[in-house]
């Protein structure tokens, strides 16, 4: 069943033992950044700080920074059978005749019970606050890192509608803290929500309207992060993985619609004309990433649940909170890109490349250069497009495994015929790039050569003991007890 809110999360994570309740009084400036990276770098538990300095609402974090967090937020066992179920829905026929129609109609009946639902009310109403009573500083913003340009709000659900079609954008863009009423707007120029603001201007729009959703559930929360398909709305898609509707209700002083059960809704605008200097901001890259100028959010009204919870999240050097939600995404992603390329057998995200500094891939390779072609077609798909290093390995390699994927790096690739190095779109928080939003990228063919692939010499075999040896050992191996 589909949690019905963040505090029900809760109550399950403290159930696994997966969350701890810390009742000292710590401070958000910095103080439950370290305490927070520690954990997070022990491979610990969510946390909960019920005392936070300076605020009557306690602090959330951690919540998604496990493996198993991760898969109990989305509510699966492993994280592929959320990519399996999308691939099942995709593989049923679309209806030709009467006959195909009917058999369609559990396939449509169950669309139907993942559309968003727009309710009257709901929790995030309890207490709503306008005028003077608006004060971002109410809630433990935190001030994550020493040189960080201030406070940062770093898990919000920022919603937007296309100012031409109306379609809805949910995306999670970092939030710095101006003052009690306004915050930067950390839209790249890639991002939804930042095509959404220049149609505004293009328009001759003087505003465009925004509302934020803080602990809304979790797979409300996650989906903002998914790179779902151009046209396909988020909460449809959180939907979708807890097979029950999002409801949403309506803003207050705007026109949008966000979760009913979030803990914190902030609604407001950005003006067209106007930008601000924002960051630097110790950022999932393990670095700062430098000031720029981005739109400013005016915050109009504030609404909240009762004693609130307010969500946040730390991202810098890995392993961090953030990893593990960019792994859920490979998983479950996957299968639609096998899809597309079914010579694709597996593909892994390393915690240590960001989300996308690293990808590996293994493929059954069919002709000679099939690896680079691989390489091209994941530079030519969506938000893959950033991925500054590709490697790509034989279908019997692991590439879950980094060790046996560095290992075949260093065995099999001659870098003069293996390498391609190619120019494109970045990430905007790439540091390395000579210039903003794009620099070269490489592709490593890491499978063994073939002699239609100017291999010359015999590819050694692999180092394999026998059959016949392995069930010898397996019947000795619990006497050896070794």
């Amino acid at each position: 069943m589909a949690y019905k809110d963040l505090r029900e999360f809760l109550t399950k994570l403290e159930q696994e033992n997966e969350l701890v309740r810390i009742k000292e009084e710590c401070d958000p400036i910095l103080e439950i950044t370290e305490i927070t990276d520690r954990v997070s770098k022990s491979y610990g538990p969510a946390l909960l700080f019920e005392n936070p300095k300076g605020s009557e609402h306690p602090l959330l974090i951690n919540t998604f920074g496990s493996f198993k967090r991760m898969n109990m937020a989305l509510e699966v066992e492993k994280l592929d059978e959320l990519g399996e179920r999308i691939i099942n829905l995709i593989d049923r026929n679309v209806p030709q005749n009467f006959f195909d129609k009917m058999k369609s109609l559990p396939m449509l009946f169950e669309l139907n019970q993942i559309f968003p639902k727009i309710v009257k009310s709901g929790p995030c109403k309890e207490v709503i606050l306008k005028g003077d009573d608006v004060d971002l500083f109410k809630f433990p913003i935190l001030q994550c890192w020493p040189k960080d340009a201030g406070r940062f709000i770093t898990l919000p659900n920022i919603f937007t509608k296309d100012p031409e079609t109306g379609a809805r954008n949910c995306g999670m863009y970092r939030m710095q803290v101006y003052d009690k009423k306004t915050t930067g707007m950390h839209w790249h120029i890639h991002h939804h929500g930042a095509e959404h603001f220049r149609k505004a201007k293009r328009m001759g729009l003087k505003r465009l309207e925004v509302a934020v959703s803080l602990g809304a559930d979790p797979a409300v929360i996650y989906s903002a992060t998914a790179p779902a398909p151009d046209g396909i709305d988020e909460m449809l898609l959180a939907g979708f993985i807890r097979k029950k509707p999002v409801e949403l209700v309506k803003c207050e002083t705007v026109d949008l619609e966000v979760p009913a059960n979030s803990e914190i809704v902030l609604e407001g605008y950005v003006d067209a004309d106007e930008l601000r200097l924002e960051g630097p901001f110790g950022d999932h890259t393990g670095y700062y990433s430098l000031a720029d100028m981005y739109p400013v959010f005016h915050v109009t009204c504030i609404t909240h649940r009762k004693n609130a919870i307010y969500p946040t999240t730390i991202v810098g050097k890995p392993p961090m909170e953030d990893c593990y939600m960019g792994v859920a995404t490979g998983r479950i992603f996957l299968p639609l890109l096998k899809k597309q390329v079914p010579e694709i057998v597996d593909m892994a995200l390393p915690l240590e490349g960001v989300f996308h500094n690293i990808m590996f891939i293994s493929i059954d390779k069919k002709y000679p250069m099939h690896a680079k072609k691989i390489m091209n077609f994941v530079w030519g798909t969506g938000q893959m497009m950033f991925t500054k290093m590709i490697v790509v390995v034989d279908k019997d390699v692991d590439v879950q495994n980094t060790s046996e994927v560095l290992w075949r790096l260093g065995n099999n690739v001659d870098w003069k015929r293996d390498i391609v190095i190619m120019e494109g779109p970045l990430d905007a928080l790439d540091h390395s790039s000579p210039f903003p939003f794009w620099g070269s990228k490489i592709g490593i063919d890491a499978t063994k050569k073939w002699p239609s692939e100017g291999h010359t010499r015999e590819w050694p075999e692999d180092i394999v003991m026998s059959e016949e040896i392995k069930k010898l050992v397996d019947e000795k191996w619990k006497k050896l007890r070794l």
